[in-house]
């Protein structure tokens, strides 16, 4: 139980000790941004936040027809919503592990095919995030050595999952276990390295991206900051590739470290840069514990018993069920 409570209590702590620590490093410029903020735009911040959703309901449905799976729009969405809730608690984004029950139970999907979509989509976004910044980099002035470093780090892991695929691809063993490793790299190769597939993977993750930074400009607009697009684009890519590291819950904290101090460079207050970083990241994962729980709903009882397990012994010893 000790374990169990630490797992949770722990990274809890330093996420908000993180938090805290930049709110009472900028205290004196808070008063002065609140004062200047305009909170309507936090409507259309919301707003955008949710469409944004869907559309990543609508690639998630797309990979699963790739991978002959047949799934309307609004399960899809809720799949994701689901595993992304549990994300926010259970550590190494273990939470999108639930998706293959889900898939399982709705549509009767096979589990290797349920995790062949998250490692396509989960590929799709790491790649696109990265490229993003590669693209964007050049164009922002004092750009920290660390952000570069980061970035080809990423994209030589891309490449090298690419290369890897296709040596799978001519590899064979009688060996159960890697026969099944085997087929679900197929899976993935086969369902995201055609021409189609990664035209059109690729530009709904590039829009997802992008709609994802929008909602970080125009809470800027909210504050009254007239913040360079592509400095925004950086600032989310810093963010979510620091947030992968899996230190607090969901990335809580080091996401609006990474984000403020890429706001920064624009000329951002520091005040003003914390406060965008912490109700950018506060939005999103509002917005995902919300559809989640109308989510669970959708999909019924069982999907609450599930997240339940998942909780319970997820944050214990690394599993799901």
């Amino acid at each position: 139980m000790l374990k169990k409570a630490s797992a949770i209590i722990i990274p809890s702590l330093i996420a908000v000790a993180i938090i805290v620590y930049m709110l009472y490093s900028v205290r004196d410029d808070l008063f002065t941004a609140i004062q200047n903020a305009v909170p309507s735009y936090l409507l259309v911040a919301t707003a955008v936040c949710i469409g944004a959703w869907f559309i990543r309901g609508w690639r998630y449905k797309y990979i699963l027809e790739k991978l002959s799976l047949s799934i309307s729009l609004l399960p899809s969405t809720a799949c994701i919503y689901v595993s992304q809730t549990a994300n926010l608690i259970i550590p190494a984004r273990l939470g999108d592990l639930v998706r293959i029950f889900i898939l399982k139970h709705e549509i009767d999907a096979p589990y290797s095919k349920g995790l062949s979509s998250i490692v396509i989509e989960r590929f799709f976004d790491i790649a696109t995030v990265a490229l993003l910044g590669v693209v964007t980099i050049p164009f922002i002035l004092n750009v920290p050595e660390w952000f570069s470093t980061v970035l080809m780090i990423t994209i030589l892991a891309c490449g090298g999952f690419i290369i890897f695929l296709f040596i799978c691809g001519k590899v064979k063993s009688e060996n159960k276990y890697i026969g099944i490793a085997l087929k679900l790299l197929d899976d993935v190769k086969k369902a995201s390295l055609t021409i189609s597939a990664l035209l059109t993977l690729g530009i709904i993750s590039v829009i997802i991206w992008l709609t994802d930074s929008a909602i970080c400009w125009i809470i800027g607009l909210m504050f009254q900051q007239q913040i360079p697009f592509l400095i925004v684009v950086l600032a989310i890519v810093i963010g979510n590739l620091v947030k992968a590291v899996p230190i607090t819950p969901g990335g809580m904290g080091t996401y609006e470290v990474a984000v403020a101090i890429t706001l920064e460079l624009a000329g951002v207050e520091p005040g003003t840069a914390v406060l965008i970083a912490i109700i950018d990241h506060l939005v999103k994962n509002l917005v995902t514990l919300a559809g989640g729980v109308v989510s669970l709903y959708l999909f019924g009882d069982w999907a609450m018993d599930l997240m339940k397990r998942a909780f319970s012994r997820g944050l214990d010893k690394g599993e799901i069920i």
